[in-house]
């Protein structure tokens, strides 16, 4: 797995919103595309193969770059097969009014989100979690070997099983200022980041979606304190070995 982007909102200088990208003996998987990673996926997969794409949801840190993924098929592949999209109902109708003139589905092959499907070598599983849109968190099996992201949410009872025994949970730790004094939350912090990952039993966490200007050595310190298994901060070009040999 390796981080094409870690920042929430907008990107810093040099940096990229959400996006992950996955391979699993060649299947090419895409966890989110916000901002800025659609040049940092092609510097990975020169060739920009893709066999599938999942969005937790249409926030345009997590989604905008699946238009020029779009684009780049529509243009260069004409005529291609349609590319796998997993994603909440929002996505398109987001995107469209992007590319008003063409349907995303001639180039995308949509399937919803919340809810579990096979592709590829995976069992993906959507999970609803609380947010300001619909937002899935995402769980991807094979091999016996878990990889848990929960997009964009607030502290829930369902990030434990979301969550649960993955070998990485990737866990957005925004802290923006004033947000766990909120009455309705829909984005978490480091602290809770590190006690979700606890509470599902993961083996290990990486925080991300991180507030720009953030201090991300002093979100990694305060999730430790919750969770004592390894604790990762997303990084750009950061690439993380799934299983547990």
């Amino acid at each position: 797995m390796t981080v094409l982007g870690s920042c929430g909102a907008f990107p810093e200088p040099g940096r990229a919103c959400s996006g992950f990208a996955v391979d699993w003996d060649g299947y090419r998987l895409l966890l989110d595309l916000g901002y800025a990673t659609l040049p940092r996926l092609l510097a990975h997969w020169p060739d920009g193969a893709v066999d599938a794409v999942v969005v937790t949801h249409e926030h345009p840190d997590h989604c905008i770059d699946l238009h020029g993924l779009f684009r780049m098929r529509l243009y260069g592949d004409p005529g291609g097969p349609r590319l796998p999209l997993y994603c909440t109902p929002g996505v398109l109708d987001r995107l469209g009014g992007l590319e008003p003139d063409v349907d995303l589905r001639a180039v995308f092959d949509v399937h919803p989100l919340p809810g579990s499907h096979r592709v590829g070598p995976f069992r993906l599983t959507g999970l609803p979690l609380p947010h300001y849109v619909p937002n899935a968190g995402i769980r991807v099996e094979a091999d016996g070997v878990a990889l848990a992201y929960t997009g964009d949410t607030g502290p829930a009872p369902a990030l434990a099983e979301l969550g649960r025994d993955a070998d990485l949970f990737i866990v957005e730790a925004t802290d923006h200022d004033g947000e766990t004094e909120r009455p309705t939350r829909n984005l978490l912090a480091s602290a809770e980041a590190g006690h979700w990952a606890r509470r599902a039993g993961a083996r290990r966490l990486m925080l991300t979606h991180f507030w720009p200007g953030n201090d991300r050595a002093t979100a990694v310190a305060t999730a430790r304190k919750e969770f004592g298994g390894e604790v990762l901060a997303a990084e750009e070009g950061l690439t993380v070995t799934l299983g547990r040999n």
